[in-house]
């Protein structure tokens, strides 16, 4: 209390909610060496998040990338620019819950387009026939058409 520490000139500046986080929350070991990136305070919440769940995901801990400092939600998560276009585009409206195209929980990084789009394999090799290391598989579907488009 009564400090005249000014935080706006540290390499950690305080905004949002963090302006009144008692100081020892974050100082647990005292005031000097205190970690700055995000995760080191919100590691639990990062591990316990489930909508969508991050560790699945593979999602970076800089919480930043999507959430603002004055609270959790509203976050923002670019997925039309990061990976895929699922907002904008052909694929607009076309899902309705991560689940859809992810179709493994336990991972984020597994998806399907063959489920949705529910081509016959046999049309797809034959519009394929020229096109070099062709395989019907999701991941292959991505790499050749990484916007969703022809």
């Amino acid at each position: 209390e009564d400090a005249t520490f000014d935080h706006n000139l540290s390499q950690f500046p305080l905004t949002g909610a963090h302006v009144s986080v008692a100081c020892a929350t974050c100082h647990t070991n005292g005031y000097t060496g205190t970690p700055t990136d995000c995760v080191a305070c919100h590691q639990t919440d990062y591990n316990n998040t489930t909508n969508p769940n991050h560790q699945a995901a593979g999602f970076l801990t800089s919480c930043v990338d999507c959430h603002s400092t004055t609270a959790w939600q509203p976050a923002t998560f670019d997925h039309d620019n990061q990976y895929f276009p699922i907002y904008s585009g052909t694929h607009a409206g076309k899902w309705d819950a991560c689940v859809d195209c992810h179709v493994n929980p336990a991972s984020f990084v597994t998806f399907e387009c063959i489920n949705c789009h529910e081509h016959n394999k046999t049309d797809m090799d034959a519009k394929h026939s020229q096109v070099q290391d062709y395989q019907y598989l999701s991941t292959a579907c991505y790499t050749c058409h990484p916007t969703g488009r022809h």
